[in-house]
């Protein structure tokens, strides 16, 4: 069961997250399965959200979005999409 029911109103759009652009591809739990990105046993996208999240202090919830910068992929807290 997923966190979010519906997908995230800018999934499969290009956004702008840290002066990058960010294809967002959904929430991610819809993009994992279900999961939280807190319990997600050494991925690392998870992994690196952890790290990222805890410097920038942003706050520790499933408000997260999955996506890819150049080809890689991350996890970014909502907050973190820039405005448009």
């Amino acid at each position: 069961m997923t966190i979010h029911k519906a997908s995230h109103p800018l999934s499969r759009q290009t956004v702008r997250v840290g002066g990058e652009n960010f294809i967002l591809e959904d929430w991610w739990d819809k993009v994992s399965g279900g999961i939280s990105w807190m319990f997600c046993d050494g991925n690392f996208a998870c992994l690196n959200y952890a790290i990222h999240s805890a410097t920038l202090h942003t706050p520790i919830d499933d408000e997260v979005v999955y996506g890819k910068i150049n080809g890689l992929g991350y996890i970014v807290h909502v907050s973190e999409i820039e405005a448009s």
